[in-house]
Order: C-alpha cells, then structure tokens, then sequence
C-alpha cells in the first residue's frame, strides 16, 4: 500500500510539471508611456493557443485626453486606413470606427496609471499574413507600432 501511494504521489506531481513546460505563453503584456512609445516592437502569438491576450499598461502619468494609449491589431496592410477613419470616431469609441471590420482586437483608450487588457481567437490569425499592433490615438500610430506574428 505504501508503495502505491508512493507512486500516486510521485504520478500527481509529474503530471503538475509536465504541462506547465509544455504549455505556450498565450498572453503578452505591453506597457505604453508618455513619450508616445510602446516597451516592445514585436508580439509574437503561439499558433498552439486557442485565443492570444494583450495585457496594455500605460506607464505615464497624462490623462487619456491628453496621451491616451490603446493597442490594436490589424493587418499590416489595413493599419493606415483604421488609424485615420478612427479619428472622427473620437475619444469615446476609442478612436476607432464602430464594428471596423479590419480591427482583429483592441483595448479601450487609456490614460496614465492605467491598464486595459482584450483577448482574441488565434483562429483570426493566418499564417503569412503580415499584422501589426498599434496606437489609434490621433498622430500615434506612426511612431507607436509594431509587427505581431503568428509563430509556430
């Protein structure tokens, strides 16, 4: 009986090891600032993960009307065209259009002190395509970008 025991105890603690390294990373956290920059230029996303989450942390000190910070991510291609349609939307919707299409995910606007997370299906995600995370305040997202890659 000893023995058995032994061997449950040793069983239940390899299987709670076994999968912590297995496991990808399926969260990222960004922090923004207030000298318009993102910590990271890159993201990249483990295709194993079934839905991917950005933690944004604004780590100044401006309130969002002055030096708001958000974070989407888009096609590459389809950034340019959400940042200027977003900036009659205004401070309110994020400086972002209502249901944009092109949007795969975002977090609200937020100011100095603040932090404000979105989660996503890695399924919205296609091998080779090119995506980038960016800054939809007005003027932001020329400076505050960067590539988000589907790894394997």
């Amino acid at each position: 009986m000893k023995k058995f025991l032994k061997w449950i105890a040793v069983a239940c603690v390899s299987a709670a090891v076994v999968p912590a390294f297995a496991a990808p990373n399926c969260s990222a956290e960004v922090e923004s600032n207030d000298a318009m920059q993102f910590n990271t230029k890159t993201i990249s996303v483990p295709a194993a993960c079934k839905d991917f989450t950005v933690k944004l942390k604004h780590v100044g000190k401006m309130p969002k009307t002055a030096m708001g910070h958000n974070l989407v991510v888009s096609k590459t291609s389809d950034m340019q065209g959400i940042a200027n349609d977003g900036i009659p939307a205004g401070p309110d919707k994020d400086y972002l259009k209502p249901a944009d299409a092109r949007v795969i995910a975002h977090t609200k606007l937020i100011g100095g002190g603040e932090s404000a997370s979105v989660t996503f299906a890695v399924s919205k995600l296609k091998a080779g395509d090119d995506y980038t995370f960016f800054c939809s305040f007005p003027g932001h997202s020329g400076i505050m970008k960067g590539a988000l890659t589907l790894a394997k």
